[in-house]
């Protein structure tokens, strides 16, 4: 009996940091403006070399990306930056005009009515 106590509670707090853990990793949806494989390419490259984020998955036919990441290492908005950076715009943060411009004629995504 006084083993399994014991080991009951050597690993409690192990279980308890596993918890902790879990805690900390946060996921998150949200739009972002792209059309094909290269964007999704590019898009997910973006987040996923962001401190902090796991997993990034964009959906092209619905141009909605998965997020994974750790909140206390990268706020939302900087993934979003990021993601802009490359030349897609998600609800925070728009692409700058120079480098959209500069994306492969496939990967515009802007209209007339858009812009």
């Amino acid at each position: 009996m006084k083993k399994i106590l014991f080991f009951y509670f050597l690993t409690l707090p192990i279980i308890g940091l596993a918890q902790e853990k879990s805690k900390k990793n946060t996921k998150t949806i949200f739009e972002v403006s792209g059309n094909c494989e290269m964007c999704k390419a590019r898009i997910e490259k973006s987040a996923l070399n962001t401190k902090g984020v796991k997993l990034a998955n964009w959906d092209i036919p619905s141009h909605l990306i998965s997020i994974i990441y750790n909140s206390e290492k990268v706020q939302i908005k900087t993934v979003q930056k990021a993601i802009a950076k490359v030349g897609h715009d998600t609800p925070l943060i728009k692409a700058s005009d120079s480098i959209y411009s500069d994306l492969p004629m496939c990967c515009l995504y802007r209209t007339v009515a858009n812009h």
